[in-house]
């Protein structure tokens, strides 16, 4: 299995994902947002389907955890979103060269670095349900960054009920992606050992996590994630440009 990936970009890899892991355990975000741009320097083949299926393992692990503030009230309707945006996701991958990927995936973690940081309020009915949904498939078939279109929606409620409707939303949002990935010819069964091989640091992360709960502070760990998401966006924004300059 070890020979489906240099040992040196496996370690980078689990480190990331670690790094990913811990964020999103303590703060409610930050795996797919952290690790898909830096993933995508190391091995682009790691992006979207490994990053997709660690996205579903850490949204499982949280709604255990927190399953009791669960109310999934409407979350169907985005998840009825996630279809046509994940189609329009999957066309793109085919599509698009490596560098415009690389360029939107770039774009798509700063859209998410800016909405982090801004306050809005969004009425939550159907069709905003819906429409975060669209995006969320988009975002997530792309880059496995689904998050921000129903962060942006659900931000309003109370941080245990937040974490509990995005992992049961994730949970659901990631396989229909990986589905839609299969039939499109996206996921191969490298795609899945891979994932297998990066399991582990999900799980560490989650539990290194559960020891910082309450010593470290979320605040300035969210502002730090931040930092590092846009500095990675600028890095992939720059390896991205000078591959499409020189091909």
């Amino acid at each position: 299995m070890l020979s489906l990936i240099d040992p040196v970009t496996l370690l980078l890899a689990s480190l990331i994902i670690f790094t990913g892991a811990l964020t999103q355990s303590l703060i409610g975000f930050g795996l797919a947002v952290v690790a898909t741009p830096l993933l995508y320097i190391v091995d682009p083949e790691l992006v979207p389907a490994p990053v997709i299926a660690m996205g579903f393992s850490i949204a499982l692990l949280t709604l255990v955890r927190e399953r009791g503030h669960l109310e999934f009230n409407g979350l169907q309707y985005a998840l009825l979103g996630r279809l046509p945006g994940g189609l329009i996701g999957a066309t793109l991958l085919l599509l698009a060269p490596q560098p415009i990927l690389g360029l939107t995936i770039a774009l798509i973690v700063a859209v998410a670095v800016f909405l982090s940081l801004r306050k809005y309020s969004i009425k939550i009915n159907r069709l905003s349900l819906f429409i975060a949904g669209i995006f969320s498939g988009i975002f997530g078939t792309v880059a496995a960054i689904g998050g921000p279109p129903m962060a942006l929606l659900l931000a309003g409620k109370d941080a245990s009920q937040f974490r509990a409707a995005l992992s049961a939303f994730f949970i659901f949002s990631s396989l229909i992606a990986l589905i839609i990935l299969g039939c499109f010819g996206l996921l191969t069964l490298r795609h899945l050992w891979l994932s297998l091989l990066l399991l582990p640091s999900v799980f560490l992360g989650f539990l290194v996590a559960g020891r910082l709960v309450g010593r470290v502070d979320k605040e300035k760990t969210r502002v730090l994630t931040l930092a590092l998401c846009a500095l990675s966006a600028l890095l992939l924004t720059i390896k991205s440009s000078l591959a499409l300059i020189n091909g």
